[in-house]
């Protein structure tokens, strides 16, 4: 499906960043989508595919982020990041405003396979904000250093020693429950993706051909056969 992509979301402190998982290469009011109806073959067609799921998703979103929040901002922004040489990515992050910015870089547009697979993509990331994943991952990073540097502290560790332990436990505590956060979002993300009117089930295809990460001890991705459990028994929820 993708060359390199990345499935995650920015934390913008204590070292806590993106994660990238390699991938072997291989308007509520809008007329519904028949799954998979949308297929890329081309540049141009994959332009037209992305903009066609941005239309549709993005309004789903905003409502599924009011309908599930309070206080929070639910006005996507949703762009391309046209950097020469970026591979195959897709993030999520706040502006300088707190307004949640999506990003596809061009390669990812360029290979992704169907219009269900952008949907689930973005259904995905948009997931991450509606979750509040950013401000949950910042608390745990700071958790973990606190603890960390504590602990360095009693031990009668040097200055240096105590910063190398603060930002270690800021590392480790921002991936404590980042399996946690990718299986919620990809909960979430199927019913985006599902009432905007794609399928989850297409679009997660792509579970099938990364390498699968297994259960490593603070990992950062669930198995794969988790993930792909995870939109079935969402999209079987659902009408």
């Amino acid at each position: 499906m993708f060359l390199r992509i990345t499935f995650g979301f920015c934390a913008l402190a204590l070292g806590a960043g993106c994660e990238t998982v390699p991938v072997n290469q291989t308007g509520a009011d809008a007329p519904a989508v028949v799954a998979g109806a949308i297929t890329i073959g081309s540049s141009s067609q994959a332009a037209r595919a992305f903009a066609q799921v941005t239309t549709r998703v993005e309004p789903v979103a905003e409502r599924e982020c009011r309908s599930r929040t309070s206080g929070v901002n639910c006005d996507f922004r949703i762009v391309i990041d046209d950097r020469a040489g970026q591979p195959s990515n897709a993030y999520q992050f706040l502006d300088k405003n707190n307004r949640p910015v999506i990003a596809f870089t061009l390669k990812l547009i360029d290979e992704a396979r169907n219009a269900d697979e952008l949907a689930f993509v973005m259904g995905h990331e948009a997931a991450h904000h509606i979750r509040g994943h950013i401000a949950r991952q910042q608390k745990n990073a700071v958790a973990g250093a606190v603890i960390f540097a504590g602990l360095a502290t009693l031990t009668g560790a040097s200055a240096a020693g105590v910063d190398e332990a603060t930002k270690l436990g800021a590392q480790i505590g921002a991936r404590s429950y980042s399996k946690d956060f990718e299986l919620e979002a990809d909960a979430l993300g199927t019913v985006i993706t599902h009432h905007a009117g794609f399928s989850p089930l297409n679009g997660a295809a792509f579970f099938t051909l990364i390498p699968d990460p297994g259960d490593r001890f603070l990992g950062t991705h669930p198995p794969n056969a988790s993930r792909i459990q995870t939109v079935r028994n969402t999209a079987a929820t659902l009408n």
